[in-house]
C-alpha cells in the first residue's frame, strides 16, 4: 500500500464496499467481491468519514454526499462524472439524455463507457443512468445492486418510480 493511501472497508446492505483515499480525498469506492476480511488498512484520512455517510445513506439519512473526491480519468470521463451530479436524489437520466445535456447527442456510447470507468461507485452516482429505452443496464457492481441503489433511493425520495429490468 503506498504511503498516505488509507483504505477500510464498510459492510452495506448490497455487500461489502472497499473505500480508498487520502488525507484529503476520496480516490476509489468499489464493491469487495469474495469472502475477503473486512480488515482496515491504515484507516486514516477521509475513509472513516466516507463510511460514515454511507451509513447515513444506506439507512435513508443521507441525499448528497459532501466530500472531497478526486476521480482521476481522462477530460471527457470527468466532465461526465461532475454531470452525473446534476441527477436529482430518486431520479434517473438516460444515455440519450446525458449525451444532449453533454452537448452532443451522439456521445450516447462515450457517455456510457465514461460512466462505466467511474471508479467512486454511489457517491459519484453513475447508477442513476439508464438505457435510452428507459431500461436498467450496465453497472459494475451489478444490476442487482444497481436497481437496488435505485429503488432505495426512490423510496427514500418518496418517488416510487417504477424500473423496467429487461
Amino acid at each position: 500500500m503506498e504511503e498516505g493511501i488509507f483504505r477500510t472497508y464498510y459492510q452495506s446492505p448490497i455487500g461489502k464496499i472497499c473505500i480508498q483515499g487520502t488525507e484529503d480525498a476520496i480516490t476509489s469506492i468499489s464493491f469487495s467481491e469474495g469472502d475477503a476480511v473486512l480488515k482496515p488498512v491504515l484507516d486514516g484520512g477521509l475513509v472513516k468519514e466516507c463510511a460514515e455517510q454511507l451509513k447515513a445513506y444506506f439507512a435513508g439519512n443521507l441525499r448528497i454526499f459532501s466530500l472531497q473526491l478526486e476521480a482521476q480519468g481522462t477530460d471527457f470521463q470527468e466532465s461526465v462524472w461532475k454531470s452525473l451530479f446534476r441527477i436529482p436524489f430518486g431520479e434517473t437520466l438516460t444515455y440519450a439524455q446525458m449525451a444532449t445535456v453533454l452537448g452532443n447527442p451522439k456521445l450516447i456510447r462515450a457517455a456510457a463507457s465514461a460512466n462505466g470507468a467511474n471508479p467512486i461507485a454511489i457517491v459519484i452516482p453513475c447508477h442513476r443512468v439508464m438505457g435510452s429505452d428507459g431500461k436498467l443496464v450496465g453497472y459494475s457492481g451489478g444490476l442487482w445492486r444497481k436497481e437496488w441503489l435505485l429503488r432505495h433511493e426512490s423510496n427514500t425520495a418518496g418517488t416510487k418510480k417504477q424500473l423496467e429490468i429487461f
